[in-house]
């Protein structure tokens, strides 16, 4: 198995290349976004691990560049750990999105976890009954009507949408939505669902989103 890593820090980037190979992997390290993206184009790679904060071109454009080559998996190794930044990382295409400090046991078994499973994409699209949310035009419908969400609340919509039919708690749903830890005090999370359950369920009979008592939410046809 050949595994190209993109990583510009000196360090970072000669550890995992150590560790990958001595796990007997065929390794390759670039230390810049433009020249993994070159090597990536020239020779097929099994798995990449990529960095965001690149010089001369950031795993943002990276990522893009590789998947207009084929679906070659990716692994994003970041010390960005915003929701916001793993979601990106996610729509764009990656497999996983690691935050750096990382554990090398951890990161060699999502690697080997992927390259066993192959190429599983996330749906661009998820629907339920009526509701329609397409993930990378950011837009959301219903019985063909399209509705305006705030970032946060499209952010819940597609967690309840991708998880549909399960019963996310607030702790989770606070970790996925806001990366914070649940604070019974706080309520953040049933104000959020109220509103997003106003444009979502208001004018219409059927009713998806539902309240599980003392329990959470969850979003079903």
């Amino acid at each position: 198995m050949a595994i190209l890593i993109i990583e510009d820090d000196p360090k970072t980037g000669d550890y995992l290349r150590k560790g990958l190979r001595e796990c007997g992997y065929s390794v390759d390290l670039a230390r810049t976004g433009t020249d993994g993206v070159h090597m990536a184009m020239q020779q097929s790679y099994d798995l990449v691990v990529l960095d965001v904060m690149l010089p001369g071109m950031d795993g943002w454009e990276v990522i893009h560049r590789i998947r207009e080559r084929g679906d070659m998996p990716v692994v994003f190794l970041s010390a960005r750990d915003d929701v916001s930044d793993r979601i990106r990382g996610l729509r764009l295409g990656a497999d996983d999105y690691l935050v750096k400090p990382f554990s090398f046991v951890e990161l060699e078994l999502r690697i080997r976890t992927i390259l066993r499973r192959g190429i599983v994409r996330e749906s661009d699209v998820f629907e339920a009954a009526d509701l329609r949310l397409d993930v990378l035009r950011r837009k959301v419908t219903r019985d063909g009507v399209e509705i305006a969400l705030t970032n946060k609340e499209f952010m819940l919509l597609h967690l309840l949408m991708k998880r549909q039919g399960e019963v996310l708690s607030r702790t989770q749903i606070a970790s996925e939505v806001w990366d914070m830890n649940f604070d019974s005090d706080t309520n953040v999370v049933d104000v959020a669902v109220k509103r997003l359950r106003a444009k979502i369920d208001g004018p219409f009979q059927q009713k998806l989103i539902s309240t599980i008592r003392s329990v959470g939410y969850s979003l079903s046809a």
